[in-house]
């Protein structure tokens, strides 16, 4: 099994990738959050660690499936 930084790093690039993928910006993301720019550069940054839910409200702003999202790092 990989290590739980390894699978932190995979999911804050992934987010990241999704966030690009959809031409988003960080504060765009972090509008539909109502979290403020530096909230969503502060997890892609690794410097701010997230909840479950708050993977989910990530992934639901970026038209991410957290299933898939789930397979990719449990794999």
């Amino acid at each position: 099994m990989r290590l739980v930084r390894d699978r932190e790093k995979t999911l804050r690039e992934r987010l990241k990738q999704a966030r690009l993928a959809a031409g988003l910006r960080q504060v765009d993301v972090a509008e539909q959050l109502a979290k403020p720019q530096s909230y969503i550069a502060k997890i892609e940054s690794g410097e701010r660690k997230m909840d479950f839910i708050e993977v989910l409200d990530i992934c639901m702003a970026l038209g991410l499936d957290p299933c898939e999202l789930t397979k990719e790092l449990t794999n």
